[in-house]
């Protein structure tokens, strides 16, 4: 079969959720993948962050299949003898009393919402039902009902209504509204993106996260981090909240903690919010089980291990600053923002090509990435890459803007 007989089998027996770039892959090692005809591209998408360790990392390949050929899944109904030992690592890996295992990011978010009204209500003293969470304009958090009714992207919520109540939305990188929203006597907690991946890479100025902990722990408010795509050393520290030295009272994580290889998320907190939750009250039949145990302990393992934090620092640095230079040179480059490897170019539509065309124009010269909001696109390769292979990369890119010119 060719690339377009996936495409089209794809097309007829799928749902139309998703507009994808027209590349059949097949095969993922490290930085690369390859298509069904075996042409080779630079990943600069990494699965929207999930594979920050690189594809099919050997280490995490291991993990799963030497788990999974001995017990996959129990339930929560029983203890396995894997659930006990990730959660000793990854309480102590980011310095909480407990961890609430899921599977996907939304998930995730969704635990987060429901710990935090929980929390209002057993310790803060808001009435029943009256608790309000603070979120920010451009915000994705992820596609349930609950979590799309706090979106300002219609393309997120309309013609899904009625919405679920009790969010207040607030501009993002505004600490007056923050502070002005704060005044209210019912809000329990602040949800937010250390950076807005999804939004377009808007990475907040300095200072920001740090005076909003401050304002919620003046409130007696939960500071909670959405870092599913932000951390694991997307941005060059192990969280985005790290830069500024701010411990969320809530921490989620997914993505990158399977390093791509399972649908594994954590939500994070100390006993005195997270033990609010009593038996029966949430749980997941697959979160927690052994594969997504040992997966999850050696993805964080290799973070660490081959040092993706600080090089994911440094290279960041380089890429902003070769594609800095296209900015007043290229009438298409606009802007250029990031932190880490986690980066975006917004770019101006010239001679009637946006940015749906420059990546169509990438993918022919071999490399992958994906536009978000029509003008900007997003460039975050594995954490594995190196500068060598970051300047192959970023040669193509420019190459890329020339032509479209």
């Amino acid at each position: 079969m060719t690339s377009q007989d996936y495409m089209k089998k794809e097309d007829q027996y799928g749902a139309h959720n998703y507009h994808p770039l027209p590349v059949v892959l097949e095969r993922g090692e490290g930085i690369f993948v390859w298509d069904v005809e075996g042409k080779r591209y630079f990943d600069f998408l990494s699965a929207y962050s999930a594979v920050n360790q690189g594809h099919c990392h050997p280490k995490i390949v291991k993990a799963l299949t030497d788990q999974a050929s001995k017990l996959a899944l129990t339930s929560r109904a029983f203890y396995n003898n894997c659930l006990g030992e990730y959660e000793e690592y990854i309480t102590k890996y980011f310095g909480y009393d407990k961890v609430l295992p899921m599977n996907s990011g939304a998930e995730g978010d969704e635990t987060a919402l429901k710990l935090c009204r929980r929390w209002a209500y057993d310790k803060k003293g808001i009435a029943e039902n009256q608790a309000k969470i603070i979120v920010c304009e451009g915000n994705f958090h992820g596609r349930t009902i609950t979590i799309i009714s706090m979106s300002t992207d219609p393309d997120s919520f309309k013609g899904f209504g009625p919405y679920t109540p009790g969010f207040v939305v607030v501009p993002y990188n505004d600490i007056d509204a923050l502070k002005k929203a704060l005044e209210d006597p019912n809000v329990a907690g602040f949800l937010v993106e250390p950076i807005q991946g999804e939004a377009g890479v808007y990475v907040p100025e300095d200072g920001y996260l740090k005076k909003a902990y401050d304002l919620c722990k003046q409130k007696n408010v939960l500071f909670i981090a959405d870092e599913v795509q932000t951390g694991l050393a997307r941005t060059g520290k192990m969280l985005a909240c790290d830069h500024e030295g701010v411990r969320p009272d809530i921490l989620i994580l997914g993505k990158a903690l399977s390093g791509g290889m399972y649908p594994i998320s954590a939500v994070l907190a100390n006993d005195d919010i997270m033990l609010n939750i009593k038996p029966g009250e949430h749980g997941s039949t697959f979160g927690g089980n052994p594969v997504a145990a040992k997966v999850a302990i050696s993805a964080l393992q290799v973070l660490k291990d081959e040092k993706l934090t600080e090089n994911a620092d440094k290279l960041g640095k380089i890429f902003r600053a070769e594609l800095q230079k296209l900015v007043g040179k290229n009438p298409m480059v606009e802007l250029v923002r990031g932190k880490g490897l986690l980066n975006a170019v917004v770019i101006k539509p010239t001679n009637g090509k946006k940015a749906w065309d420059v990546c169509l124009a990438m993918k022919e010269n071999g490399l992958i990435a994906k536009p978000t909001h029509e003008h900007i696109i997003r460039f975050a390769p594995p954490l594995v890459i190196n500068e060598a292979q970051m300047m192959e990369a970023i040669g193509i890119i420019k190459k890329t803007l020339e032509q479209m010119i």
